[in-house]
């Protein structure tokens, strides 16, 4: 049995800061809960409670809420409507897929003045005949009624044959109750069949043991033929549960909710049993080996620096205290929330010196492992002849160096020197300008007179 414990709540109040008392939303869904308790004295603010999806069979303990406006008990085990008069401020109430067959309960929701919602789809009473009318008529407060309007001329209509749909009404619920308890005397005798039974299969099995003499570990000595059978007749009891056809009651809610429970708890007990290999990392050989259990990105680099950079791409919110580093010679290994990472290293590399960091941003473990044995890189040239500074040292080296002769018959190629020849060659101009003349100058006039401001022709 799941109780409300103020752990629980707590765990659920996390919006809150975990604190309880001026909680004013709790969720409480799908925690197998057999009972409401305390919450009226923990959270006496609560405003929104949601319930549903678990197995309570009975309203209670929720009348000192004086401000809770929305409670949702859908996929319970309720039978009656009950106990919410304390609930002043009740806006909402959802009972979705219930075991409500007692309708004239709701007639208890006559002091919620502020109630305007009502959910009672999938429950016994929704199939009466004139179950509409008579919420309708019996709850004027009520603006919708499981999800649709009601309207003005329907609530006239269902006030005025209220008494007769009242009187068909509890003749219908009448032959319910009969019928369910009908059905919870089949469901008793049913349990206690089963109970027997399982007793003489347990007696059986005792003899058979004893009869084996396997003391105690009967079903761990069987050969393998034994335990085929066994594990094949388990099946079968397994599929004839899920296929018997039984009604949907509350009795048989709970009897599926405890064969999933007995079916988790032998599973767990078979994953105990069952001892797990252990995980090699290094080969006969001691090489070690490449494992990835966490299946996450990585690439391993080298930098110029003489390094072997791994970036492991971790996940960026999982906390630095869940990883576990360690780096070795020839391997790296890195254990991520119990989850192995090894990866084997090219080359030697010094473990001492290794640093490894987080990435603030990215999440990103970057481990930085020197080389054990450095080498050494030339660094590359600059594309292009630099010019030597005119230092006196290179201004001297420059007049000792002395010209090779080179053979004049040996040329293959053409001498583009001799292209012009030298008379028509011409003195250097100012500005490191250089005239050539193809032809000789025509002499000057007898009447010539020569301007010493006008630049000459070039």
């Amino acid at each position: 049995m799941v109780q409300i414990t103020e752990e629980l709540v707590r765990k659920r109040a996390e919006h809150n800061e975990c604190e309880i008392s001026t909680l004013e939303e709790v969720s409480l869904h799908q925690q197998d809960i057999e009972r409401i308790e305390h919450l009226d004295k923990w959270c006496r603010e609560l405003k929104i409670l949601y319930l549903q999806s678990n197995l309570i069979p009975k309203i209670e303990n929720v009348s000192r809420l004086k401000k809770l406006e929305y409670l949702n008990l859908a996929l319970n085990n309720i039978e009656r409507v009950e106990n919410l008069e304390g609930c002043e401020s009740l806006k909402k109430l959802d009972l979705t897929v219930n075991f409500v067959g007692e309708l004239t309960s709701v007639e208890s929701l006559k002091e919620n003045y502020h109630l305007e919602e009502l959910f009672l789809t999938g429950n016994p009473c929704s199939e009466y005949e004139g179950y509409r009318e008579y919420v309708i008529a019996a709850l004027p407060q009520l603006k919708t009624l499981d999800g649709r309007d009601i309207e003005k001329s329907e609530r006239i209509k269902a006030i005025q044959n209220f008494g007769p749909v009242r009187a068909h009404i509890i003749q219908q619920q009448e032959e319910y109750k009969k019928k369910r308890a009908k059905q919870k005397q089949e469901s008793e005798e049913k349990r206690r069949e089963k109970e027997k039974k399982a007793a003489q299969e347990k007696e059986t099995g005792q003899g058979k043991k004893s009869e084996a003499g396997f003391d105690g570990r009967w079903y761990t000595d069987i050969n393998e033929r034994d335990k085929k059978d066994y594990n094949k007749e388990y099946e079968e009891k397994v599929q004839d549960f899920w296929q018997e056809k039984v009604p949907y009651t509350p009795e048989s809610r709970i009897d599926m909710h405890n064969h999933l429970k007995e079916l988790k708890e032998k599973e767990e007990k078979k994953d105990d049993r069952e001892e797990k290999k252990p995980r090699r990392l290094f080969a006969e050989d001691g090489r070690p080996l490449n494992i990835n259990e966490s299946k996450v990105g990585f690439t391993l680099t080298e930098d110029d620096n003489n390094n072997c950079i791994l970036d492991l791409a971790i996940f960026r919110y999982m906390d630095t205290s869940l990883l576990d580093c360690d780096v070795q010679p020839n391997y790296v290994r890195v254990v991520l929330k119990g989850k192995i990472f090894q990866l084997s290293l090219p080359e030697e590399v010094n473990a001492e010196k290794s640093t490894a960091q987080r990435s603030q941003i990215t999440g990103h473990l970057v481990i930085t492992m020197p080389k054990a044995k450095q080498t050494l890189k030339s660094r590359k040239k600059p594309e292009g002849k630099i010019p030597l500074p005119n230092t006196q040292k290179n201004l001297k080296n420059k007049r000792n160096c002395e010209l090779l002769e080179v053979d004049e018959s040996a040329r293959s190629m053409v001498d583009i020197t001799s292209i012009v020849p030298e008379r028509f060659k011409s003195e250097p101009q100012p500005f490191g300008l250089t005239r050539f003349r193809t032809k000789e100058e025509r002499p000057n006039s007898e009447n010539f007179v020569d301007n010493p401001d006008v630049p000459p022709l070039i």
